[in-house]
């Protein structure tokens, strides 16, 4: 028995016309009269009497009629059920991340979602969280990593995935680097090499005013790897999210007093329909066991 025998019958036990019901399944009658005859020799009994210009069940067609419909509805289900699945072959994904994002905290997300859909390739864009908006708004970029902040108006989603917090960057000869957890009133007087694309820069320098410390800046750059290097060689401490690709001959050290930290969250653009891969990525963004997930439960 095949499938397209299944779907013949049933048009016909609906039509009880051979001609419409062979224009409903867009083939000729002659087709459709042959397909069910094969059907009712591998059934052993005919499954329609035709009585001159009148069609109608027989009692193994009228047997038959809920078994069929049944076949039928579990595999246009079966269908469905795989279209997200295969609609994602050969699918571009793209993605917008902060520029200040590191991706340790995000690889072994990015590589289980490779594995479970290696039909989907992700392309990151960096992004300051201005443009990142724009792009998300204007389509351009379909998912969004960003820091969840109130410059994330009514038109955007954010799931919070996890929090980082911020850690001070120092020469290893640094007297700070004598110290285990370093206080923000210690920073007072210290040349600054300052990342220009830090988002938390101005709660840093709102920080700062309120203890009615300062710390003059020495050296700025969008680049990290500039700013790390300038820091390597002694020019001066660095600020950065403790997630970041620290290299190991710089001293990292805790900030407190206070201690602040940023909560990264996935960003979609609310009420606009996830196509299949962006579904998947939500759904596995949120499934994942992300670093101190367990102080983000009252977001």
């Amino acid at each position: 028995m095949e499938m397209q025998q299944v779907r013949y019958f049933l048009a016909l036990a609906d039509k009880l016309n051979f001609t419409r019901a062979a224009e409903a399944c867009n083939i000729t009658q002659p087709a459709l009269t042959r397909a069910i005859k094969s059907l009712e020799d591998e059934l052993g009994g005919p499954l329609f009497h035709r009585e001159h210009s009148r069609t109608h069940l027989s009692e193994l067609g009228r047997m038959m009629q809920p078994y069929f419909q049944s076949i039928f509805d579990q595999t246009q289900a079966a269908k469905e059920q795989a279209k997200p699945l295969s609609s994602m072959e050969h699918t571009e994904l793209k993605l917008g991340a902060m520029c200040t994002l590191g991706p340790s905290v995000l690889s072994d997300f990015i590589c289980g979602f490779h594995q479970k859909f290696d039909g989907v390739s992700l392309h990151i864009v960096d992004s300051t969280l201005p443009s990142l908006s724009e792009s998300l708004t204007k389509g351009d970029l379909e998912v969004g990593l960003a820091r969840t902040t109130e410059d994330l108006d009514e038109r955007f989603h954010a799931i919070p995935l996890f929090r980082e917090r911020y850690v001070i960057v120092l020469p290893m000869d640094h007297p700070l680097a004598r110290k285990n957890v370093i206080e923000f009133k210690d920073l007072d007087g210290q040349p600054y090499v300052s990342r220009i694309n830090c988002e938390m820069a101005d709660t840093g320098d709102q920080i700062a005013a309120d203890l009615g410390i300062s710390f003059p800046v020495v050296f700025r750059s969008e680049r990290d790897d500039w700013v790390l290097g300038m820091v390597r060689a002694g020019l001066g401490w660095g600020f950065f999210p403790e997630f970041s690709q620290l290299p190991d001959d710089v001293a990292v050290r805790p900030l407190v007093g206070p201690e602040f930290c940023r909560t990264v969250s996935l960003v979609t653009v609310r009420g606009r329909p996830h196509s299949p891969a962006v579904g998947a990525f939500v759904r596995g963004a949120r499934a994942f066991d992300w670093p101190d997930t367990d102080h983000m439960a009252d977001e």
